[in-house]
């Protein structure tokens, strides 16, 4: 389990939506390279960085009470700063008197609410105001002494379980008559729940919480996912890493990348990303060609690839690894010479003939770890590998 920063826009649109109001949010991207927003000229806006960061006022990343003609340059400014993702909402004004603050957090003795009738930015000031309450099972009557909130408590519980949250915070959240708005919200998922959500949420919906400038790796396999109907992702994470990643996928993936640090190689994992799609040879080609570039470059004594994934409903997995064996192939000597082996676990259209192919040449060429369809668990795969890099 690895909890994950969730994109503020997604958390509110869920939310939003399960209780049965309305939401009028937008997303946008630095790379979305939108001209038209499609915005009410007659009304005033909210502009955030939407990235998991903190403090967002305090730091200059929220723009208050803006015309559409204004949000060009606030997002302008984001980007200068390093940030590429925000969200725009209409701007609500209200007293704040009016602000309250509420939160719930997954503990090992239940859910965790907190509770103050002092919200907003201050609520750091105010600590001797919150009330906390631990929710055990099936138990979602709580009396923080503000009726509304406890139909809010109510409501949300069961959504916290069902769309695996770890941790929401809602500052603030303010009440009016019936109504109430939930203005700034932070989340975090469980990413283990990424199988169980029916894409409430995916791993695009992460976010960092920092600042990060992309390595000229992810800049490549940015622009292949640009260019290509497919969809590819890259994140180096340590670039002098052991166990380098292959996957396919996106809830396998999570799973793949979580359990190398359940079995404590976090810290050696170099890099997490995906294929997904039913991609071409060529690209899949040219992605391999792009992660082996980095394991080549690692100082790691020891090194790894596992190239694994679920069992794919449409994605060709003769074509796919024709591709990788390809890239494999041109560098297989320098595979050779630093000792690394390839472990793969993948299922799908054609995988009798595809594992045949890659067990045939990882044999032949001396890189052999492992072959084997879903019969093999994802755990298991990633613990073959793990152990041949303690060993």
């Amino acid at each position: 389990m690895a909890r994950k920063k969730l994109s503020e826009y997604t958390a509110k649109k869920l939310l939003y939506h399960e209780l049965g109001l309305p939401y009028a949010g937008l997303s946008v991207s630095s790379e979305d390279e939108k001209q038209h927003l499609n915005l009410d000229n007659a009304k005033k806006y909210v502009i955030k960085v939407d990235e998991g960061v903190k403090k967002r006022m305090k730091n200059g990343l929220v723009a208050l009470n803006k015309s559409p003609q204004e949000i060009p340059s606030v997002l302008s400014d984001f980007v200068k700063k390093g940030y590429t993702h925000a969200i725009i909402e209409p701007f609500f004004s209200h007293e704040q008197s009016a602000e309250k603050y509420l939160s719930f957090e997954r503990t090992r003795e239940g859910i965790v609410v907190l509770y103050s009738e002092k919200g907003g930015i201050d609520i750091e000031d105010n600590q001797e105001s919150i009330k906390r309450f631990l929710v055990s099972d099936n138990d979602t009557e709580i009396q923080t002494g503000n009726t509304s909130v406890d139909k809010i408590v109510k409501k949300i519980l069961p959504l916290f379980d069902k769309y695996f949250f770890s941790f929401l915070e809602i500052n603030p959240l303010v009440i009016e008559t019936e109504r109430y708005y939930f203005l700034d919200v932070a989340a975090q998922v469980d990413s283990s729940g990424a199988f169980f959500v029916e894409d409430a949420w995916t791993t695009e919906d992460f976010r960092e919480g920092q600042i990060s400038k992309k390595t000229e790796e992810e800049k490549e396999i940015d622009l292949l996912s640009q260019k290509s109907r497919s969809s590819f992702k890259l994140n180096v994470l340590n670039a002098d890493g052991s166990v380098f990643m292959l996957l396919s996928g996106g809830g396998a993936s999570i799973v793949l990348a979580d359990e190398v640090d359940t079995k404590g190689f976090g810290a050696e994992l170099a890099n997490y990303g995906e294929y997904s799609g039913n991609p071409k040879a060529e690209e899949v080609y040219l992605y391999t060609n792009t992660i082996l570039s980095l394991l080549l470059r690692s100082k790691a004594k020891k090194k790894v690839l596992i190239i694994a994934g679920g069992v794919a409903n449409f994605t060709d997995i003769r074509i796919t690894f024709s591709g990788i064996i390809k890239a494999l192939d041109e560098q297989k000597e320098a595979l050779q010479k630093q000792g690394v082996k390839v472990f793969v676990r993948r299922g799908g259209p054609h995988q009798v003939e595809g594992l045949a192919m890659m067990e045939q040449f990882l044999t032949d060429n001396q890189l052999y770890g492992f072959v084997s369809d879903q019969t093999t668990s994802l755990p298991d795969i990633v613990g073959k590998a793990v152990t041949y890099v303690k060993h």
